[in-house]
């Protein structure tokens, strides 16, 4: 490569981000169990103040950012529209697979519930399991 190529690949405005197969298999099961989590919520909205108190917590105890934190308690505040508060829980964008990655939904969901909800919104196989390793 020459100098100028080089000087020229350091200053992109942009930045390049590759994920592996591992991170996108990842980012699907975060996501099937968020979407069993908005269920879970709605039919049991005592969970809400769980989630309500660990996104305090998380804020004064500088785990979380206000960016973070406001995003949350917005899509709790859509809890009335089911439809939108499982398709905000459940959008696939980046920033909200970041946010999901430090969910406030931790506990909402038993074990059980949990392979469940993975069990059923498996998306396809996989042939070499060392892909994810």
């Amino acid at each position: 490569m020459t100098s100028q190529h080089n000087r020229n690949k350091k200053h992109r405005p942009y930045q390049v981000k590759k994920t592996g197969i591992k991170d996108e298999y990842i980012d699907k099961q975060i996501i099937v169990l968020h979407a069993a989590m908005a269920h879970k919520l709605l039919s049991e909205p005592q969970l809400l103040e769980q989630v309500q108190q660990t996104l305090e917590q998380r804020r004064e105890t500088g785990r979380i950012g206000y960016g973070a934190y406001i995003t949350w308690v917005s899509i709790l505040e859509m809890y009335h529209q089911p439809d939108v508060f499982i398709k905000e829980m459940t959008r696939d964008d980046a920033k909200m697979r970041r946010m999901r990655r430090k969910t406030p939904f931790v506990g909402i969901l038993n074990e059980q519930e949990r392979q469940q909800a993975i069990n059923a919104g498996a998306i396809g196989t996989i042939d070499d399991i060392s892909v994810l390793f």
